[in-house]
């Protein structure tokens, strides 16, 4: 078994950017992760990030994943299945193979829900969003769909109606989840209500054209000419996997302090060594730079803990030497 002071599951923003923090801390550090990059992916182009007024996706990962394996981090690309506490630290189960290590940070994501209906895997990237941060800005007076009923399709809504020529909110019911003045805000930026519709199949060529929508109260199809869809019916974090080491809150997300500590199941006492970062945690505002900040937090953290060091205060940090 493969021993290391610090194993990160997860291979997104917080992952990467742990994985950098931890081994100029001198770290001896592996990242594990089914794939590089995590929801970046889902994707084409970033805008929203420092230092790039506009960078492809696919680009930003590359990027990432250059700098993490400069400073000597591998990245090994298998499933994890499971995270066990031992005596001396943690070890994480993949579907080959048994790692062990003193300190584990969790940056393994969240997943948006889906449609699952035809067009949706092909046109991802090519119409098809889940971010309305993302990528709103390239849709501008283009006609463009959001799928849902809550405060974030409300949310992708009225950013889209300020850029696209034509803004739909398709919804299953004939009620909304979202908070009535937002969505009195969306009705009056002159938004089109779809209602008691869900999609059914997303079309195009080499990008999205259009929607294909089906009334669920009177079975009545119809065709909408778009080119986006902004997919905002929620999203999961899997974590199974760790429901009995961590706490969670009730959307499932870890519950983490401001020091990216985790805490035991229903309690509210700190489990040492083990901490999180980026979506899959109870931290608002899911962006990379979001994610890649907490990614920081927890790998100077989890340095401290390793050492022994305890953190007190608010301590400036300047002093990082490269390995």
């Amino acid at each position: 078994m493969q021993e290391f002071d610090l194993i990160i599951v997860g291979a997104g923003p917080a992952g990467i950017t742990a994985g950098i923090y931890a081994s100029r801390r001198a770290l001896k550090t592996v990242i594990i992760s089914e794939n590089i990059g995590g929801q970046i992916m889902s994707t084409t182009w970033i805008e929203n990030y420092p230092g790039f007024t506009q960078i492809k996706a696919v680009e930003l990962v590359q990027k990432f994943e250059d700098h993490v394996r400069h400073f000597g981090v591998d990245i090994i690309q298998e499933l994890v299945v499971e995270v066990n506490e031992v005596e001396g630290g943690f070890v994480v189960k993949t579907t080959q193979n048994e790692y062990k290590a003193k300190a584990v940070i969790l940056a393994f994501g969240k997943s948006p829900r889906t449609l699952d209906v035809p067009g949706e895997k092909q046109y991802t990237g090519k119409g098809v969003s889940y971010c309305a941060t993302c990528d709103a800005p390239l849709f501008r007076n283009m006609p463009t769909a959001v799928i849902g009923g809550g405060n974030s399709a409300f949310e992708a809504a009225h950013l889209l109606s300020q850029i696209s020529s034509k803004v739909y909110i398709i919804h299953r019911s004939d009620t909304f989840r979202a908070f009535e003045s937002l969505v009195e805000d969306v009705r009056k930026k002159g938004v089109e209500f779809v209602m008691n519709s869900e999609v059914k199949e997303i079309k195009g060529d080499n990008f999205v054209r259009s929607i294909v929508i089906e009334n669920n109260k009177t079975g009545e199809r119809k065709e909408i000419q778009v080119n986006g869809v902004f997919v905002e019916i929620g999203s999961e974090v899997k974590t199974d996997l760790i429901k009995d080491l961590v706490k969670l809150d009730e959307s499932k997300h870890v519950v983490v302090n401001e020091k990216a500590e985790t805490f035991y199941p229903n309690s509210d006492k700190v489990r040492p060594g083990l901490f999180a970062a980026g979506d899959l945690t109870n931290v608002p505002f899911k962006q990379i730079v979001v994610s890649a900040g907490e990614g920081c937090k927890a790998a100077l953290q989890a340095y401290n803990y390793i050492h022994g060091i305890e953190t007190k205060g608010h301590v400036a940090d300047w002093s990082a030497s490269k390995k």
